[in-house]
């Protein structure tokens, strides 16, 4: 991580501008063509889920602006953020929420994921609940058009959350209803456009 002089930050007038907005948080939904990555985990017996999990991460740690934070009035910009994801215990209707590094291969991080959600005794571990989360959901039961998420009115809060619902096939395509929610201190639709294509490049580069 490192902080970022203000005086010479491009953003700060919009910085600026969006810090004097009570509620400076916004969400954009947007369908995503998951046909290969359907694909590509069903023939290798990998969870979508944690597969989307981390493609999602590596699309969002590519774009700067998601990587900014606010401590003690200090701008700041981490070097990646770290996944934290809700997760179903098996056959219950109660989630727990897990947190590991994306690291790794795409098959790496899913066979990690699995183990560290199964083993996981406790719905939250403290210790990982730190500022440079990416907070992941999923709604499968439903095709996701919008979302908004639970938080403390704390216009410092920067972590982006990412939530995506069932997959919807149509006429040999396979997508789904993905939401992004930011704040608007940080990150402007540019920016979720260039997350949007990023997701989708690596997405569409994966071979069955």
């Amino acid at each position: 991580m490192r902080y970022i002089q203000k005086s010479t930050w491009p953003r700060a007038e919009l910085f600026d501008f969006f810090s004097a907005v009570s509620f400076p948080f916004y969400s954009v939904a947007f369908r995503v063509d998951v046909t290969a990555l359907h694909a590509y985990t069903r023939a290798r017996g990998l969870s979508f889920y944690y597969a989307m999990g981390y493609l999602v991460t590596q699309a969002a740690n590519g774009i700067e602006n998601f990587r900014y934070f606010l401590r003690d009035g200090k701008i700041g910009l981490w070097d990646e953020r770290i996944p934290s994801f809700t997760d179903l215990h098996p056959g219950s209707d109660l989630f727990h929420i897990v947190t590991l590094p994306c690291r790794g291969t795409l098959e790496e991080f899913c066979r990690a994921a699995r183990e560290r959600s199964r083993s996981q005794q406790t719905f939250l571990d403290q210790e990982q609940e730190t500022e440079d989360l990416l907070y992941l959901s999923c709604l499968p039961w439903v095709d996701l058009t919008s979302c908004t998420n639970e938080r403390n009115l704390d216009p410092d809060d920067a972590i982006p959350r990412i939530a995506w619902g069932r997959i919807v096939g149509s006429g040999g395509w396979e997508t789904l209803g993905m939401s992004v929610e930011v704040n608007h201190r940080f990150v402007d639709g540019v920016h979720i456009g260039r997350f949007y294509e990023a997701l989708q490049v690596r997405i569409d580069a994966l071979e069955p």
